[in-house]
């Protein structure tokens, strides 16, 4: 029934529906609004490894965008994605609109990443993906900006990591490894 409610909610949000044959939901259920105004399917890196990251502009972890740009540019082309979900619930540190998102992520770190629109990461009225993770993760929801979830290439949540933890920190790298190992 849960299941059924987030799936429901995602499919009002800005989310792809389910892809089909899966018999427990994945990341791969939810999309995003990019922040260019496109659309950002989890299901379209289905097999990949996915690092979703809710950044924002002016909270003082705000420079682990180059460290997250160091993975993305590392690993990108064994397949890691890195999807930045600007959002302005911890602190108000992410008040701006599109444009001001994208000139800190582009202009001042040169993210090349995607990144998509502002999002709402906690609470009733977080994006569904985040409502799935926080079901499926409780322990590891975010706490502040910049928490991390990687997903596994299978669609499911494989790690949280806490703000605190740098994008290039061991044990993310040794997670997104074995990730790109598993096939």
């Amino acid at each position: 029934m849960l299941a059924r409610t987030v799936s429901a909610s995602a499919q009002g949000a800005s989310a792809s529906r389910p892809v089909a044959g899966m018999s427990h939901m994945t990341a791969y259920a939810f999309a995003f609004k990019g922040l260019d105004g496109g659309d950002i399917a989890l299901s379209a890196f289905a097999g990949r490894p996915i690092l979703v990251v809710n950044t924002a502009s002016l909270c003082g972890y705000t420079p682990q965008y180059a460290g997250l740009q160091a993975l993305w540019t590392r690993y990108r082309d064994k397949g890691l994605m890195v999807l930045a979900v600007p959002s302005n619930d911890f602190g108000g540190q992410e008040p701006g609109n599109a444009g001001d998102i994208g000139k800190t992520a582009h202009e001042e770190y040169r993210v090349t990443f995607p990144l998509t629109e502002k999002a709402t990461v906690k609470g009733a009225d977080a994006h569904p993906f985040y409502r799935w993770a926080a079901l499926e993760r409780p322990q590891e929801a975010p706490r502040w900006n910049f928490h991390k979830y990687l997903v596994g290439r299978d669609g499911r949540l494989k790690a949280g990591f806490t703000s605190a933890t740098e994008p290039t920190d061991p044990s993310i790298i040794v997670a997104i490894e074995t990730e790109l190992a598993a096939k």
